[in-house]
């Protein structure tokens, strides 16, 4: 690069967004993940030492895993290629591959290969890694907001090292936006004061996190606010438009978010049943999604200990079928509300469980002939239907008569428990053993 090119060179570098200017570099500079970089830590021993296993960076938005891949860059002696999955195809990375070898060969020079969102490659793609990773040609980089055990081939995370990177604490993004402010060579260059403390800790909580966010943020801001003296968090509020949440429904954050939904109802605390589901709802979740997932908690979670409980799941079905979005999505709220206020019961999910474990055990066994229908003159000649009593013709409409077949005679699946209307099906069940017994003896 002569002097003409390294002066354009710098020209664009501070032209480049506020986010992209203000990269660490180094690892003493990277704000957050002490819990990974420590000095004496495996990780900043391979890189410090310039020895990198391949690995996959796993964590939030703007947690800094490119930053981290930058520093590793920065570090090694190694050939360091960067490509992002969403632009790059199985042709890339085979022209990748056939480089790696040249270098290898020529230069006896490894390849360090770091992938930018490496979940959004499919699985043939991943696959194209695989040995080459294994016998050592590259050393892969994998960056990913996705849990590498749903988005990654196991096989490929199986010869890597997993590292999570958590998100950044208010305090931390609190550190990196003062940085930047002040920053006289590639951040803003301004006085610490210009932005007031409240104003700091606005976009540290509207960012969740996401430092990436932050920067982006606060060059929004100074710039609309230019020649005011004091920003403060008033001025931010109106200056940057809400932020979406952090949501991807085909990704493990919905998992997330649905399991905090129906573990709170589960644990009969509505507020945080509500809580969830209008984060799935403002994040796009689709209703109809989470309707069927009620009418499912309804018979898996409380069943008969309110049979009532399955008609409001329905009923919220119907009525947001007919309304629609917005105006139906209150049978939503209303249907969360009563399902986690309502008892709760799994003995007809258990009793399910049970009988079918049962009947896999058991093999099909042969219906009784007492039970049996007989249409014709052969099967009652056959004895199909013999035996048989009219339940009805029997005080109190109890028989004493086995349903069951001989081998499972006795068997119990269903359990009531003594919550709700269950403890009312409970000691009908209890009277009416007593009933046959006493009709036995």
């Amino acid at each position: 690069m002569n002097l003409f090119e390294s002066h354009n060179h710098q020209e664009l570098s501070l032209k480049s967004p506020l986010a992209d200017r203000m990269r660490p570099q180094t690892l003493d500079d990277l704000v957050g993940q002490g819990h990974m970089i420590t000095k004496g830590s495996l990780l900043e021993q391979a890189i410090v030492n310039d020895r990198v296993f391949s690995m996959i960076l796993w964590g939030p938005p703007g947690c800094g895993k490119t930053t981290l891949a930058g520093i590793i860059a920065n570090a090694t002696i190694s050939r360091f290629v960067r490509i992002s999955a969403v632009l790059s195809g199985v042709k890339d990375i085979r022209q990748i591959i056939d480089k790696a070898k040249e270098h290898r060969s020529l230069f006896k020079k490894r390849t360090l290969l770091f992938v930018d969102e490496i979940h959004r490659f499919n699985k043939a793609q991943q696959d194209a890694f695989l040995h080459h990773v294994e016998n050592g040609l590259i050393t892969l980089i994998g960056a990913t907001t996705e849990n590498p055990s749903f988005e990654v081939i196991p096989a490929l995370v199986s010869r890597c090292r997993v590292f999570t990177l958590k998100q950044l604490a208010k305090k931390d993004i609190a550190v990196i936006l003062k940085r930047a402010l002040t920053d006289t060579q590639i951040g803003l260059g301004m006085d610490k004061d210009r932005l007031t403390d409240d104003a700091i800790a606005c976009l540290a909580q509207i960012s969740e996190g996401d430092a990436r966010a932050a920067l982006t943020h606060l060059e929004t801001a100074v710039l609309h606010f230019e020649d005011k003296p004091s920003i403060t968090a008033c001025d931010i509020e109106s200056a940057i438009e809400k932020k979406m949440l952090l949501y991807d429904k085909a990704g493990e954050e919905h998992f997330n978010l649905i399991s905090a939904f129906i573990k709170s109802m589960r644990g009969s605390d509505p507020d945080a049943a509500i809580y969830w589901l209008e984060r799935m709802l403002m994040a796009g979740d689709d209703p109809c999604y989470l309707l069927r997932r009620i009418i499912r908690f309804a018979t898996e979670d409380i069943g008969l200990a309110d049979p009532g409980a399955l008609t409001m799941a329905l009923n919220a079905s119907e009525s947001f079928r007919i309304l629609g979005h917005p105006e139906g999505d209150d049978a939503l709220f209303q249907a969360a509300i009563y399902l986690a206020t309502a008892p709760k019961s799994n003995a007809v999910y258990k009793a399910h469980k049970k009988v079918k474990q049962r009947i896999e055990e058991t093999g099909y066994k042969a219906v009784p002939f007492h039970i049996r229908n007989s249409p014709t003159k052969l099967m009652k000649d056959m004895g199909y239907g013999k035996g048989y009593k009219y339940a009805h013709d029997y005080k109190g409409g109890v028989v004493e008569q086995t349903f069951l077949p001989d081998e499972l005679d006795g068997q119990a699946f269903y359990e009531p428990t003594e919550r709700g209307y269950e403890k009312l099906v409970k000691q009908r069940l209890d009277a009416w053993e007593k009933l046959k017994n006493k009709k036995s003896s």
